[in-house]
């Protein structure tokens, strides 16, 4: 399988008829057939998201055998520069594409 790269100006835009026609999918109505699981190949060659220069210093709970992963893996490879830095740029990895995926930076919720 290739891949195939198109400029954004290549890209012809979105009706507004077909945008509303997704935004009325359920996820149910999504045909995945041609999208592959994520198996161990793709984390496998997956890339890191490199974290930002700000961070905040919190304190959350985490399962010990998670935890001993995250120490261990970072242990492990030099390059990574602590299990907390990667915890930091798996996370980041994460929410970057959920926003890309989403479309929007933050989901709204009520507590």
């Amino acid at each position: 399988m290739s891949t195939v790269h198109k400029h954004n100006s290549e890209i012809p835009p979105m009706s507004e008829e077909r945008a509303k026609e997704i935004e009325s999918m359920s996820d149910d109505d999504i045909d995945f057939s041609d999208i592959p699981e994520l198996d161990e190949a793709f984390f496998k060659n997956a890339k890191l998201v490199k974290r930002q220069p700000n961070t905040e210093a919190i304190s959350i709970r985490v399962d010990t055998d998670t935890l001993e992963w995250f120490r261990s893996t970072a242990k492990n490879h030099p390059e990574i520069r602590g299990y907390q830095t990667l915890i930091n740029d798996v996370l980041r990895t994460y929410v970057t594409h959920q926003t890309k995926n989403n479309g929007n930076s933050q989901e709204s919720s009520s507590a």
